[in-house]
């Protein structure tokens, strides 16, 4: 299924610099769901493959591996110069964000991206930590109890281990 002439208006809005709210406002969708709409198409296969010009594995929502690399973005639009790597200012590159399904995919890439600002891959990795490296104190209830029962049962009432001796 191509694009919609709604999806295709929400892309336009997209490249355009608005917010997924507003894009979806500026495609036709009502105000009052244009939140949801546009989270909505920022997920859909089509949207990420028009804003991205890579092709994407319709089940994981994930790039094709061995796909040819998007085509290079014009470096003058309306008469102004475009900023590029080249000239010092690495801007926000969206088709690397939208690589990852997973949000600890991406911290995880973030912070394993030597060209990176550094400010920035330690921020990833202190969002990574809970994930990585829980607090000792942050167990449940039933886990406490667990190990306080195995704790107990290791003591003078607890089970017998080995076979038991017969007296005659």
């Amino acid at each position: 299924m191509a694009l919609t002439p709604k999806k295709r208006a929400f892309v336009d809005a997209v490249r355009g610099g608005a917010s997924n709210k507003d894009a979806a406002i500026a495609a036709g969708y009502a105000a009052s769901s244009a939140a949801q709409a546009g989270a909505r198409l920022a997920k859909d296969r089509f949207v990420i493959e028009a804003l991205t010009g890579q092709p994407v594995n319709k089940k994981v929502n994930k790039f094709v591996k061995g796909s040819p690399p998007a085509t290079a973005a014009p470096s003058v639009v309306d008469g102004q110069d475009l900023p590029t790597e080249e000239q010092g200012d690495a801007a926000f590159d969206l088709s690397k964000a939208l690589r990852f399904s997973d949000p600890k995919d991406f911290l995880l890439a973030t912070m394993n991206d030597f060209e990176a600002e550094a400010k920035l891959r330690v921020d990833a990795a202190k969002a990574l930590m809970p994930f990585i490296h829980p607090r000792k104190g942050e167990s449940g209830k039933k886990e406490v109890a667990k190990e306080k029962a195995a704790g107990a049962a290791q003591g003078r009432f607890g089970v017998r281990k080995g076979p038991l001796s017969v007296v005659k």
